[in-house]
């Protein structure tokens, strides 16, 4: 099989959704996941009966045992695996303080954000280092900006932070195996994650998104980005 093949995490609604349907709409065919099988196969439906090119496969990203079967299972069928989009998050410390936020709510941020989105890097790493080919996108925020740090939604801020940090680590890495990642910020949209008036709808947001995910050779790479723009780090 020689189209693209893209994995979606946290993919069955929102900005996720969106990336789903803009890649399989360029032609891609693109794995929709979620945490559970029924979840993935109900919004992948509606995509599929409009002739698209979706799958839907169960993946929890706190969860190594299903990271594993789900790539495992796409690299089976399809032969190749090109993309991910990490996307899935939590945002559960909204109007905390760092000084007294629960641990645990922390630890739970954490495990999503940071470590859902590195387990899933080492899950495809390895198949996009034998094709020489590989496009890994990092989903972070404005609140992430260190020029820009404030104080409320900590440990939001903080993960988010982290995931740019790992960006910038495995960018160094992986540029000789023809590997590109890059961080971005959609900026506020109209999901259940949105911290205010959304100014976008999660298609809008996704639309630039989608030019990370299917970068040429020579794309930027270790890049944090709003639009085509770089912001600071």
């Amino acid at each position: 099989m020689t189209t693209r093949v893209a994995l979606v995490t946290g993919s069955n609604r929102g900005i996720g959704l969106a990336i789903v349907r803009g890649l399989a709409e360029q032609g891609v065919h693109t794995a929709l996941v979620a945490r559970t099988e029924g979840a993935a196969a109900r919004a992948a439906e509606p995509l599929r009966a409009e002739g698209l090119p979706v799958s839907a496969h169960q993946l929890d990203v706190t969860d190594v045992a299903t990271i594993g079967r789900a790539v495992s299972d796409i690299v089976f069928e399809y032969g190749r695996l090109d993309i991910l989009v990490n996307n899935a998050a939590v945002a559960i410390d909204r109007g905390f303080a760092a000084s007294s936020l629960d641990q645990e709510r922390v630890r739970a941020t954490f495990e999503v954000n940071v470590f859902g989105a590195w387990r899933c890097v080492s899950a495809v790493v390895p198949v996009m280092k034998e094709q020489r080919y590989g496009r890994i996108v990092n989903l972070t925020t404005h609140m992430a900006s260190l020029s820009t740090m404030k104080g409320n939604s900590p440990a939001y801020r903080v993960s988010k932070t982290a995931v740019n940090a790992m960006t910038k680590v495995l960018a160094d890495e992986l540029h000789e195996d023809g590997i590109l990642v890059n961080a971005a910020s959609p900026g506020q949209a109209n999901t259940r994650m949105s911290y205010g008036a959304a100014s976008q709808t999660p298609d809008e947001a996704a639309r630039d998104l989608l030019w990370l995910a299917t970068l040429p050779s020579d794309g930027p790479t270790g890049g944090l980005f709003h639009g085509r723009e770089r912001l600071p780090w």
